[in-house]
């Protein structure tokens, strides 16, 4: 039997926030598959904060815009080549838009695009075709599959598209899905709330992981550095788009409020290291001054996975206070490097941050639980060292990019000889995910 060769999509890549599908990407060529990616939108030159961007922007081939001849001949060759399927995909197409006229009119572009993209999986003999996340790239790539007669298959991740679920028919997604590959035990749940009894089985559970040996070292120099100065200032991190829900605010208000303390107790205060970029980035330098944390803040922009590298080997402790999440990269990172976490209980955090044993986890939105979980951790150097061991551990174990990679190969090859994907063990029990030693 010869390997899948598998087309990924998605509407805009590479870009700077979605690192772990382009280390999914080349783990499984590693692994010997042949993945092509496509993308309906060229991303700017923002987002390409490393060579390996650039080298897999080059790479990708690209939808938009189409030229005008060039869409009429994509659709008119699929109508050609089959006729029923054609109007089969299209009919699927009105059964899943969104509402209303402008979610039909939507529906359109995307069908238009998705013709596109089908002849072009053709024309490469692509045998599959998989897409990240469960709103506009599945949709497209849903439909190009229908159009090209190819298997589909997509990562869930949530939490936002579960609030949208009926709008994006996630239901008829999963159930035409040869395989959906869920990235945390929460999101199956969501998915299984979604879909009937009989698609359950179609649903794996696959991380989204690192390299923890990309951050050996940083973690070994920091296990076994010696005692810092103890008059320097507690250094915090955060990575992640700059946007309302990963909850930047709540960190500027607890940050004033344990540096109030710490300032009237004699002690260093925190300062705060933010790497990435988005739409509320000027509210939140706005914000920082008006708590009074103008020069213990330094807003970074978007950087490289080597500029991240090194802002984790310089901090001792990492915040994410998101009010919605799957389980997030931004948090595997810092714990593959061996830095103590503080997180949010929302969507599978608690997967991957066991309170009081990998990090700890507060109620979102509470300033004055965030301020005493940051302010215990800059007290306690024992404490950031028995978290950060045991919170590099269960990344090791449990959200390896590799052996991720790896559970996704078999189900791309269970798909490609027509095997049912549910015969395919590739998920531990949860209870597994807890460290084996603490």
């Amino acid at each position: 039997m010869s390997e899948p060769r598998i087309a990924y999509f998605a509407t805009e890549f590479p870009r700077a926030t979605d690192t772990f599908i382009q280390r999914e990407v080349q783990a499984l060529r590693n692994l010997g598959l042949d993945v092509e990616t496509h993308a309906a939108r060229r991303p700017g030159d923002e987002h390409m904060v490393g060579d390996e961007q650039r080298a897999m922007r080059d790479a990708t081939s690209y939808v938009l815009p189409p030229s005008p001849l060039g869409l009429v001949q994509a659709h008119l060759g699929l109508l050609v080549r089959s006729p029923k399927r054609y109007v089969d995909a299209l009919r699927l197409a009105l059964d899943t838009k969104r509402p209303g006229l402008r979610g039909g009119l939507y529906q359109l572009f995307y069908f238009l695009e998705a013709g596109v993209l089908a002849q072009r999986l053709i024309g490469g003999k692509r045998t599959h075709v998989h897409s990240h996340f469960g709103d506009v790239s599945s949709s497209i790539a849903m439909l190009a599959g229908a159009l090209a007669n190819l298997p589909f298959s997509f990562t869930l991740h949530g939490p936002g598209v579960f609030f949208e679920a009926h709008t994006w028919r996630l239901d008829a997604k999963i159930e035409r899905a040869t395989f959906v590959s869920c990235i945390s035990w929460f999101c199956r749940s969501q998915a299984q709330l979604l879909s009937s009894e009989e698609a359950a089985d179609k649903l794996h559970i696959i991380h989204c992981g690192v390299d923890p040996e990309r951050y050996r070292a940083s973690a070994e120099s920091r296990f076994n550095a010696p005692e810092s100065d103890p008059t320097a200032p507690i250094r915090l991190a955060f990575a992640a788009r700059l946007d309302h829900v990963k909850g930047l605010t709540i960190l500027l208000d607890a940050m004033a409020q344990v540096n109030r303390d710490r300032r009237a107790a004699g002690l260093p205060e925190v300062h705060l290291e933010v790497a990435g970029d988005g739409p509320k980035r000027a509210d939140f330098e706005s914000h920082a001054r008006k708590v009074g944390l103008a020069d213990a803040v330094q807003f970074l922009g978007y950087v490289s996975q080597a500029d991240v590298a090194d802002l984790l080997a310089r901090s001792d402790i990492y915040v994410l206070p998101s009010f919605a999440e799957g389980v997030p990269v931004s948090l595997m990172e810092p714990q593959a490097s061996g830095i103590p976490v503080i997180a949010t209980q929302v969507g599978g955090v608690s997967e991957l941050v066991i309170d009081g044993e990998t990090g700890f986890v507060v109620p979102p939105g509470d300033v004055d639980a965030l301020a005493t979980c940051i302010q215990k951790l800059a007290d306690d150097r024992t404490l950031r060292t028995q978290l950060g061991t045991a919170g590099r551990k269960i990344v090791v174990e449990h959200f390896n990019s590799e052996e991720e990679a790896r559970r996704l190969a078999a189900l791309f090859r269970a798909a490609g000889s027509g095997a049912p994907t549910g015969s395919i063990a590739v998920r531990p029990e949860p209870a597994a995910l807890r460290p084996t030693s603490r």
